[in-house]
């Protein structure tokens, strides 16, 4: 579960929720975890660890995500080309270049909020 608002206007989200964006589109908060692998993606294209990219369960292929860390406040953006996480509970898989940049990657996951990046 997840806090957001201020103390008088608090709301608990179920991990995965999605929130109204300032931009729009909706956004998602969850658990996320990074993967290096080298074989191919859902989308036909070689998984590259130093590239920004993520997996996702159901947003096309090419869309573009902002991701913010909600433990350290750093922020990424990333596109979407594989499909997953398949692990419980969680909403996005990051490339090993993005979790290095959000700063998880001694832990493995961290919690996480993102929105369709407007280019």
């Amino acid at each position: 579960m997840k806090k957001v608002g201020n103390a008088a206007g608090a709301a608990t989200l179920a991990v995965g929720t999605m929130l109204a964006a300032s931009n729009g589109a909706a956004a998602q908060c969850g658990s996320a975890s990074w993967y290096a692998l080298t074989s191919k993606t859902a989308s036909g294209e070689r998984m590259n660890p130093a590239a920004l990219t993520a997996a996702h369960r159901t947003l096309p292929f090419g869309t573009t995500l902002k991701v913010t860390n909600e433990r350290n406040g750093k922020t990424v953006v990333v596109r979407v080309n594989d499909r997953g996480p398949f692990v419980k509970g969680r909403v996005i898989d990051l490339s090993k270049a993005a979790a290095q940049q959000l700063d998880f990657i001694r832990s493995g996951h961290t919690k996480i909020c993102m929105a369709k990046h407007l280019s």
